[in-house]
């Protein structure tokens, strides 16, 4: 049985653990949060090191991205580093594989029109292969990168744009601490709504996409007609988008047992299914074991009856 933990700094209220069967293997899935606490996430990491198969990060990315340049998250590192016998993953190569197909594939089986449509994307730099994808559907892409990070009023309209601003404030940014960059522990369950700066860009947008706590932290009361394109949400989440009347839901993790876990989680998974270090795993060998898994992306209706 394959035992796969997802340690994460944020709230401790969306913890779940599942259990399922997979490629002909029982897997065990489960979620810790530490409540914003990157000492205790270490602490969890060293404890159940070498007894687990696979260790997703949650909460938090080792890694951003733009183009071809990384930048790490520095308090990230001593999280990654609390694993000296169990890999650990963040994320990130799914991100850039499964988030791309993902969105491929709606745009490809006319499950979403993105031709004309404007979409909101609120981190690219968190999900760059996303931000890729959509680019190439043709949509009004609105990049939120220093809307949700920084609080700064600046909307980026391309990809380029956000690796001339990325190569001047990344290398600064990543060295914040990361609870300024990103809400963890109990801020994940709490939302600053309608009167802040990003508030107002989801009502230009048709389609909101990316990192659901940016999303849900920001969303105005009435989010009527939007589509979400997400992950991590709960099954508490999916009612609160359906009475805020969101019509669509679309995540790009799988439902299992009412949850759609993180990236960190899946990756975590696929490391553990391919028995070998995340280092040593190809692009193609994750696709590889996409095709088999089936994944596809979970799309729900919750307000049928609008237009």
């Amino acid at each position: 049985m394959k035992h796969i933990v997802s340690v994460s700094i944020g709230s401790s209220k969306r913890d779940k653990r599942i259990e399922q069967e997979l490629l002909g293997e029982k897997v065990i899935i489960e979620r810790i949060g530490t409540d914003g606490s990157i000492d205790k996430a270490i602490e969890f990491i060293r404890r159940l090191d070498g007894k687990v198969d696979a260790f997703g990060m949650g909460g938090i990315d080792l890694y951003v991205a733009c183009g071809r340049k990384r930048y790490t998250l520095r308090d990230a590192i001593p999280i990654a580093k609390a694993a000296q016998k169990t890999s650990i993953v963040d994320g990130s190569r799914l991100k850039g594989t499964l988030e791309r197909r993902v969105i491929r594939y709606l745009d490809q089986h006319g499950k979403v029109d993105f031709k004309g449509k404007t979409v909101l994307l609120v981190c690219a730099m968190d999900r760059f292969g996303m931000a890729e994808a959509l680019q190439e559907t043709g949509c009004n892409l609105i990049l939120g990168d220093l809307i949700f990070v920084l609080n700064l009023p600046v909307p980026l309209r391309s990809l380029n744009a956000l690796d001339a601003v990325a190569r001047i404030v990344a290398p600064i940014v990543v060295k914040l601490p990361f609870s300024m960059l990103y809400p963890t522990g109990e801020k994940q369950d709490s939302k600053k709504g309608k009167q802040t700066l990003p508030a107002k860009y989801y009502h230009k947008a048709d389609i909101i996409a990316g990192d659901f706590h940016y999303i849900k932290r920001y969303m105005p009361d009435d989010m009527t007609g939007k589509m979400i394109i997400t992950n991590t949400v709960t099954e508490e989440d999916v009612k609160w988008l359906r009475r805020l009347g969101v019509h669509t839901l679309i995540t790009t993790t799988p439902e299992m047992d009412g949850r759609s876990f993180g990236t960190n989680v899946m990756e975590g998974l696929i490391v553990s299914l391919l028995k070998k270090s995340p280092d040593q795993i190809t692009d193609q060998e994750i696709n590889e074991v996409l095709d088999r898994l089936d994944f596809t992306p979970r799309i729900e209706v919750l307000n049928p009856g609008q237009i």
